[in-house]
């Protein structure tokens, strides 16, 4: 399995082989599902916060006598039944987070990564943005033939891409993630991923 490597003119530079292990895969859905969901759910803030009776303030005195108004018995103003009450097992703050075994976030990776195989596109690095400058981005992606939500992952720090975080940052379209950083919700966002020779040995190091 193979890809052919581009520079960012859309020139065909040679080719690349693919790890069947990593870009090769079955996608498991049901663990793309759980990756996808742990991400989210980890990305909550849980902080939504309900008082009960017994935290709202107020409602201290009965507010009319046991018997003989015609009116329910009541002890407090702050019950659940009146306005300005507290709140029956409303949330609390709370952790959503959940864990997953390494193996198992590494399948989804893959299954992810397989899954995208057809919309991949591997160029061999970013230097011919040579200054910090949107119209380059724009004109890679253009000679790319991309379009849509794309994903770039490439190692921002190394010399021949270090203006690519600048250039591509004001094009709304374009995320940009370090290979360390690829992720299952960004994988299946986009329309297309494209990643640096760099990064595709990277990741297939890490997950082989």
């Amino acid at each position: 399995m193979s890809k052919e490597i581009l520079n960012t003119n859309g020139e065909k530079l040679g080719e690349i082989k693919l790890n069947a292990e990593v870009f090769g895969v079955e996608p498991n859905l049901h663990v793309m599902h759980l990756a996808l969901r742990r991400q989210l759910n980890n990305a909550r803030q849980g902080s939504a916060c309900a008082k009960t009776r017994a935290e709202v303030s107020g409602g201290g005195k009965k507010p009319w006598k046991q018997k003989g108004t015609g009116r329910a018995r009541a002890g407090s103003l702050r019950s659940p039944l009146f306005a300005g009450g507290g709140v029956v097992f409303g949330p609390k703050p709370r952790s959503y987070a959940f864990n997953m075994p390494q193996k198992a976030r590494q399948l989804a990776l893959k299954s992810a990564l397989s899954a995208r195989q057809e919309q991949l596109i591997v160029v061999k690095d970013f230097s011919t943005i040579t200054e910090p400058k949107t119209k380059l981005m724009v004109s890679a992606m253009k000679s790319l033939n991309l379009s849509g939500k794309v994903l770039v992952v490439a190692d921002t720090k190394a010399a021949e891409n270090k203006f690519l975080e600048l250039a591509a940052r004001n094009v709304p379209s374009i995320k940009m993630i370090l290979p360390s950083n690829l992720n299952v919700k960004d994988l299946l966002e986009a329309d297309f991923v494209v990643m640096t020779e760099a990064s595709v040995k990277e990741i297939t190091e890490r997950l082989s």
